[in-house]
């Protein structure tokens, strides 16, 4: 790894939730790893009145709930408290900042920082652009000493638009190269292993194009409802919140081309090739491809469960969706002709998310499939979470006489792993940017090709009122037709459950 310089990590809306469940944990977990330079420091900048003490006092609870070294000794935590500061400010007038760059001008000298500083916006998207512009305008963004990153949260816009004009205003004042657009999704562990399985084994990247792959199917599945973010989820929906951004990343990793060199540029490169070569949706796309949902009351297991309108703070005649399906194709010589099929929805069966390769069945049907096994192909399971690991679906005979074939597993769990510490994705994150490796981050040129390609979703809903919202039950799998997506006689979703093996002999809701 990279020599880490040393550096401060500045956090406006520090007084907030994300703060104290993440990234406090996280910068904690790193600083138990080993992984802090020698001079480091944390400014929590927020309109909140705390003293350094009263911050620290907050941080301290966060990590005792939260850090995944929550039981470390009380003498390790105070002496990382001791690298946290903290100033109030509103983050609305210019002549603030001022209280942040003398701040940190006293935090230079103290802890011999370089003027290396990050500025970490867990802030309400409206500041995205007002931030960058006041820290410009304290000199704040230039690199004359020191290097300046800025590390901003989703949503990268509301729609392509408004994600052209955030783009422009980032630019404004920080360099492309400064600015990291954080996807908590991508620092998972499970996916960064899915580069790895494909371009570091043999007998995967031979197979993984037209050839011989059917279909490509991506879920993530919650079975959790808006749990008091009613007004949040009711102007987002499933498509903003999951499709656009993580969903859509994942398929770039997914399809990319093998990179020439494991090099952030190079990675990205290839990513945004697959953006690139998404197909247009065209009007009957919009109409057959696509699928909304929203939730509706239940019961299940005794238990009542209200639906979506029913939600607080949700209006109640909401078309938002809840649950979202669609199928696409990415033209390009690999994936020509390959369906990509990708889920999400909230107050489904079970929380997973999890990739399945499904490959095409052996040309000539030889032996007597007990269970669909030969019909339905090889199937390669990346499971995301939870139970983290990796499934192959393979035929195997059935001992005794004759030839039958049954659908075996043969499975990886990263919880085997028990002597390997997994980093958590916002520690991974935080690191990465430390060191300046924004491979793990979105450009501003693939967050507008998203919003490009999902745009005529969004304007299809808005335009045309007959355009269908399906109910479902809460509890269940989404809209029954969200089955019709899926090419191919006899072919379905797969419908996973909480375990990643033994499916079919029990499954964990």
């Amino acid at each position: 790894m990279k020599k880490i310089d040393n550096q401060a990590l500045v956090i406006f809306g520090a007084s907030g939730d994300l703060t104290y469940r993440k990234l406090i944990p996280s910068v904690f977990d790193l600083y138990m790893n080993n992984s802090l330079p020698q001079g480091y420091a944390v400014l929590g900048v927020s309109r909140s009145k705390f003293t350094d003490s009263e911050f620290r006092k907050k941080m301290k609870e966060g990590i005792q709930a939260f850090s995944h070294f929550k039981n470390a000794p009380a003498e390790k935590i105070n002496s990382f408290l001791k690298k946290i500061f903290y100033i109030s400010i509103d983050t609305q007038k210019s002549e603030d900042y001022k209280l942040v760059k003398n701040k940190l001008r006293d935090l230079n000298a103290k802890f011999d920082l370089g003027c290396n500083y990050i500025f970490y916006l867990s802030t309400p998207p409206k500041l995205y652009g007002v931030i960058p512009k006041y820290l410009y305008g304290q000199g704040l963004t230039l690199q004359q000493k020191g290097f300046r990153r800025i590390i901003i949260e989703k949503p990268f816009g509301h729609d392509l638009k408004s994600a052209q004009e955030l783009n422009d205003l980032l630019t404004d004042f920080f360099e492309e190269e400064q600015i990291y657009r954080i996807d908590h999704y991508l620092g998972k562990e499970t996916v960064q292993n899915l580069m790895v399985t494909r371009f570091s084994n043999g007998v995967f990247e031979p197979l993984w194009n037209r050839n011989f792959v059917q279909h490509v199917e991506i879920t993530a599945a919650e079975s959790i409802g808006v749990e008091g973010r009613g007004g949040y989820y009711d102007s987002a929906g499933v498509m903003r919140d999951m499709i656009q951004n993580h969903l859509l990343q994942v398929a770039t990793l997914v399809a990319m081309e093998p990179p020439s060199k494991i090099d952030p540029e190079e990675i990205r490169h290839e990513k945004l090739k697959v953006l690139r070569a998404l197909r247009p949706l065209t009007d009957e796309d919009l109409k057959k491809n696509v699928i909304r949902g929203q939730y509706t009351e239940s019961h299940v297991k005794g238990k009542h469960l209200i639906g979506y309108r029913q939600e607080e703070d949700v209006d109640k005649n909401s078309r938002t969706e809840t649950y979202f399906a669609m199928k696409f194709f990415i033209d390009n010589w690999r994936w020509s002709g390959v369906p990509f099929y990708i889920r999400s929805g909230k107050r489904l069966p079970t929380r997973v998310s999890e990739i399945v390769i499904h490959f095409k069945p052996s040309p000539t049907q030889l032996f007597k499939s007990i269970d669909g096994a030969v019909e339905a192909g090889n199937q390669l399971i990346l499971r995301i979470q939870p139970d983290e690991g990796i499934l192959l679906k393979t035929g195997m005979k059935v001992p005794g006489k004759g030839y039958e074939v049954r659908s075996v597993n043969v499975d990886f769990h990263y919880s085997d792993l028990k002597d390997h510490y997994i980093p958590e994705a916002y520690e991974r994150l935080i690191l990465d940017c430390m060191i300046g490796d924004n491979t793990l981050y979105m450009s501003g040129e693939s967050a507008e090709l998203t919003w490009k390609f999902v745009q005529p979703i969004l304007d299809y809903w808005e335009k045309d009122a007959d355009a269908p919202l399906y109910g479902y039950p809460a509890a269940s799998w989404g809209p029954d037709n969200a089955d019709e997506l899926i090419e191919g006689e006899n072919q379905t979703w797969r419908y996973p459950c909480k375990n990643l093996a033994d499916d079919g002999i029990y499954c964990e809701l």
